[in-house]
């Protein structure tokens, strides 16, 4: 068994605690010890990581993944990518991810039926380098709902399942869970892209809701829900979603239902797209600070930023994770999101880190997402205190080191990093 001993490392173990340094053993795909207050491990058969100082810290876990989304500038682009290419670029993605420091991934949707099965599978059995993954079903939709593109003349199709009515709802819901998918994700609200389905407004019934969550709870799936009206909070909440994303048009009584059941939920605002559309960052594509939709989000984000803090005093598990996949907040930039929490959020630094690591390891329900004796060994090592500037970690080149299970994606023994260490 292979073992590799992390010393002189300043190390943030997801808890929230403050940075302390200490030695970290690494056995397997398992960190062994920790040693602190200046103690020291056994060098014997071990490869020693002299970390100069750096922070060693857990992998980063996106919430909100969509690596078949392609960075696509519009919902139709997605429905033109035929599968075999399609599989092709979200093992691109997938590996981006690793490659930007996120050692998993829950991910909210995938673009085709299959995508996210496959790829979870051949990441899992080591045939291409990525994140650990949660799979997740296409967003299963109604007629006229966020993602139905279809047109009465023309076959179209995106990253949505259309259903109406709850047996359409439940014949597909057990369809995905035939085919190997982990998390079951619907549309119960609209969204400002969508002209036929604003964000406001609440487009799946209570029926159709309760009849996938109840497949999830039969099959032992997870249930996550695209839900910005405040009402499709609520119906969500009625029904047992597990992941409610957005949840930044909830009014009073949602945001009490909320509350309520904080021990079992987990909240996703998915800021990132919110603020690069309303930032004009998307005027390369036709959405400049001054389209409609631009203006809006600006507007909803004020009512996001509002209700995301108030839901962080009342205790509740709200985890960073964008919606990167679009153009315009593309795959790669995830981390970006720790930043909008700390800026916009009013989240320390270490709060941040804490809701990207140790929360989202509960959302994956796996030992990850803490520097723990026990845990799965997914780390990073950072040419820097994140704890002190979180922007550190957008910067592939400030991760000197990238660890999933036990193994180095990223070794830090490369020349580069060996002479800056020398240095000094």
């Amino acid at each position: 068994m292979s073992s590799t001993l992390f010393t002189n490392v300043q190390v943030i173990d997801g808890s929230g605690e403050a940075p302390f340094a200490a030695e970290v053993l690494v056995e397997g795909n398992k960190i062994k010890k920790i040693a602190r207050d200046g103690e020291t491990l056994p060098r014997d058969g071990t490869v020693q990581v002299e970390g100069g100082g750096q922070t060693l810290m857990p992998g980063l876990i996106e919430s909100h993944a969509h690596i078949s989304f392609c960075d696509t500038p519009d919902l139709e682009g997605l429905g033109d990518i035929p599968p075999e290419e399609h599989t092709l670029k979200t093992m691109k993605y997938a590996r981006k991810m690793l490659d930007q420091g996120f050692t998993a991934l829950f991910s909210a949707a995938a673009a085709k039926a299959r995508l996210d099965v496959v790829i979870r599978n051949a990441i899992d059995a080591g045939d291409i380098p990525g994140p650990r993954m949660r799979a997740a079903s296409p967003e299963l939709t109604v007629t006229g709902g966020l993602g139905d593109v279809r047109r009465s003349h023309i076959y179209r199709e995106t990253f949505a399942i259309c259903c109406d009515g709850a047996d359409e709802f439940l014949r597909t819901a057990r369809e995905m869970c035939r085919e190997g998918v982990d998390t079951l994700k619907i549309n119960p609200s609209g969204d400002e892209f969508v002209p036929f389905a604003r964000a406001h407004e609440t487009v799946m019934n209570e029926a159709e809701v309760a009849a996938v969550c109840e497949v999830g709870r039969s099959r032992g799936k997870m249930v996550a829900a695209h839900a910005r009206s405040a009402e499709s909070v609520k119906m969500c909440l009625r029904n047992g979603v597990d992941v409610i994303y957005h949840a930044t048009l909830s009014d009073a009584e949602a945001l009490d239902m909320l509350e309520a059941h904080k021990d079992r939920i987990f909240v996703g605002p998915a800021m990132g797209i919110m603020y690069a559309t309303s930032q004009g960052e998307g005027s390369k594509w036709g959405i400049g600070k001054d389209h409609p939709v631009a203006v809006y989000f600006a507007r909803e984000l004020e009512m996001c930023i509002e209700n995301m803090k108030d839901l962080k005093k009342r205790g509740l598990r709200i985890l960073p994770g964008g919606d990167y996949g679009f153009a315009w907040n593309p795959i790669g930039t995830n981390a970006r999101d720790l930043e909008h929490f700390v800026k916009l959020l009013d989240y320390t630094p270490l709060e941040a880190i804490t809701a990207a690591t140790k929360l989202c390891g509960e959302l994956m329900a796996m030992d990850i997402g803490q520097v723990k004796e026990g845990y799965l060994a997914d780390l990073l090592l950072v040419d820097g205190d994140p704890s002190k500037d979180v922007t550190l970690l957008q910067k592939a080149e400030h991760l000197s080191g990238i660890m999933k299970d036990g193994v180095f994606h990223k070794d830090p023994a490369t020349a580069d990093n060996l002479a800056r260490v020398a240095a000094e």
